[in-house]
């Protein structure tokens, strides 16, 4: 594992105490990472680009759960954490370092270091340990919005005062560019450190890949390659079976009740219902059971898992 440092330790600032709101500034079409709650929240890769990671508690029937909603946008890595780790809360900041070219996040009780695309700490006095994956989903804005009249969006930090308006700190363009560019890594964002390369020609190394762990085995479903299959794929990852669904430039992963799902248009059919494939949830009520994921581009799901760690 490659590791440098980049920037000072909290050059880039987490949010410690996000507030939420029922309105949001950018575009119906930008990205959030949705968790469930009461109500359902939304992170939008807007903000997270500029903070990386957001430390919340979620309330859901009378359980209290501390996450780490985190972004990593050299990798385009979208995760959600659970932030206890051996019955401690953990609070996470940016570390300025990178891991092969992956965000590195800190913790402010032990002064671990974690690699943000695997979850796993490999500095400090939790070396070895491994944070677990919550289910999230990454869609528009537009789309959370629809199919969540009462749920709120997290607010920005910058820009309450009026002096800059939050649209024009939280600018997307830099980060829209690496992303539509060949080159990847820090060399690719920034245009220095080392330039990597890629020696395989059926994938590209930004290729969006939702990565599915279970029982010690890892699979990263490409979008394209789920596309390409109709849409929906069928599959069993360390003995858990899975449906993974790819539709409106949105992939997700549910536990596979066994239906026969037939893409129909923006929707899924199957078993009588007709379904949302971002949240799996049915037109009679019946909602599928997702599947702790990680979204991110296929160069950094390769290095921590290897060149066939994907499903082919």
């Amino acid at each position: 594992m490659h590791v440098e440092s980049v920037l000072p330790r909290d050059a880039i600032p987490s949010v410690d105490a996000p507030e939420f709101g029922p309105s949001y500034f950018g575009d119906p079409g930008d990205q959030v990472v949705v968790v469930d709650a009461d109500p359902p929240r939304a992170y939008p890769i807007r903000l997270l680009s500029y903070h990386e990671v957001v430390n919340d508690v979620l309330d859901a029937d009378g359980d209290r759960t501390p996450i780490a909603v985190t972004w990593c946008p050299i990798c385009w890595s979208a995760v959600v954490y659970d932030r206890t780790v051996a019955r401690q809360t953990l609070e996470f900041g940016v570390s300025g370092k990178l891991a092969d070219d992956a965000l590195v996040l800190y913790d402010r009780q032990t002064d671990s270091e974690w690699k943000q695309t695997t979850g796993e700490a490999f500095a400090g006095d939790l070396e070895g340990a491994k944070l677990d994956v919550l289910p999230a989903s990454l869609v528009p804005y537009e789309a959370f919005r629809d199919a969540n009249p009462n749920g709120v969006v997290l607010q920005p930090t910058h820009g309450r005062d009026g002096t800059q308006s939050p649209r024009t700190h939280y600018d997307m363009e830099p980060y829209e560019r690496y992303a539509e560019s060949e080159p990847f890594g820090l060399y690719g964002m920034r245009g220095e450190g080392r330039q990597r390369s890629w020696n395989r020609a059926d994938l590209d190394p930004k290729d969006v890949v939702l990565g599915v762990e279970a029982d010690g085995e890892a699979v990263g479903y490409p979008a394209r390659r789920v596309e390409a299959a109709g849409g929906v794929v069928a599959d069993t990852v360390g003995g858990l079976a899975v449906v993974v669904i790819a539709a409106d430039g949105g992939i997700s992963a549910f536990e596979d009740p066994g239906f026969a799902f037939e893409r129909r248009d923006d929707d899924l059919a199957a078993d009588g219902a007709t379904w949302d494939p971002a949240t799996g949830r049915a037109s009679d009520g019946r909602r599928l059971d997702p599947v702790p994921s990680r979204r991110l581009f296929a160069f950094a799901w390769q290095d921590a898992h290897g060149e066939d760690a994907f499903y082919a």
